[in-house]
C-alpha cells in the first residue's frame, strides 16, 4: 500500500470531520500508521469543512496533504478547491447528489455517488448518513480499509448519545459498498 493521503471536504453538518476520523481510527484498526488533520470554518453548519488523512505501512513524517491521492468531495465548492490538488492517476469520489455537472480531469479516476439520495431512501439512516454511504464507496472503490475495521471505528468513534444511530450509519456504509460493485459490474 504504501502512504495514501485523503482529503475529506464539504460543509458544516455533512459529518465530513466525523468521516476523517473514522478513516483514520480505521486504518489504526487495520494495524497502519496514520494521521488526520481536521479544518473547519467559523460557522460550522453549513460553512466549509475539510479533513486531511494519511494512512501508511510506514512512519509518516509530515501530516500535511498538498497533493492527495484521494479526494472525497461532499459539495460543488470543495470540489473546485480540492480538485485540482489531485495528484495524476488519483481517485477522486464526488457527492454526485449535490455536485450535478462537475469538470472532471481526465488523468484521474472520478467516481460520483449519490450518497444523499442513498442515504434517504434508506429506512434506517436517512439523510445524515450521506458521510457514511461514502465511507462504503470508498471502502469498495479502493480497497484502502475493510469492512470489519471501518465498522469497529464507527463503533468506538459514535458517542455514546448516538449509539442508535448505529444500525442505520452500518446499514449506510454497506449502502456505499454495494454502489460501487453495482457500477462496477455494470461497466
Amino acid at each position: 500500500m504504501g502512504e495514501v493521503k485523503i482529503i475529506v471536504a464539504g460543509f458544516g453538518g455533512q459529518g465530513i470531520l466525523f468521516l476523517g476520523r473514522l478513516i483514520t481510527y480505521g486504518g489504526m484498526i487495520g494495524g497502519k500508521e496514520v494521521t488526520c488533520f481536521p479544518s473547519y470554518g467559523a460557522e460550522m453548519r453549513g460553512g466549509t469543512a475539510n479533513c486531511t488523512a494519511i494512512i501508511s505501512d510506514e512512519m509518516i513524517g509530515s501530516p500535511i496533504v498538498r497533493n492527495p491521492d484521494i479526494l472525497i468531495a461532499m459539495n460543488e465548492a470543495s470540489l473546485k478547491r480540492f480538485q485540482p490538488l489531485i495528484r495524476p492517476k488519483g481517485i477522486l469520489i464526488f457527492e454526485s447528489s449535490l455536485i450535478k455537472s462537475p469538470e472532471l480531469r481526465p488523468d484521474i479516476s472520478s467516481i460520483g455517488v449519490p450518497a444523499t439520495e442513498i442515504a434517504s431512501a434508506s429506512r434506517n439512516s436517512g439523510l445524515k448518513s450521506a458521510n457514511m454511504v461514502m465511507l462504503g464507496a470508498l471502502l469498495s472503490a479502493t480497497g484502502l480499509l475493510s469492512e470489519e475495521s471501518a465498522i469497529k471505528a464507527l463503533e468506538a468513534l459514535t458517542p455514546l448519545k448516538r449509539k442508535k444511530t448505529l444500525p442505520g450509519n452500518k446499514e449506510a456504509i454497506r449502502k456505499g459498498i454495494e454502489y460501487i460493485a453495482d457500477t462496477k459490474s455494470k461497466n
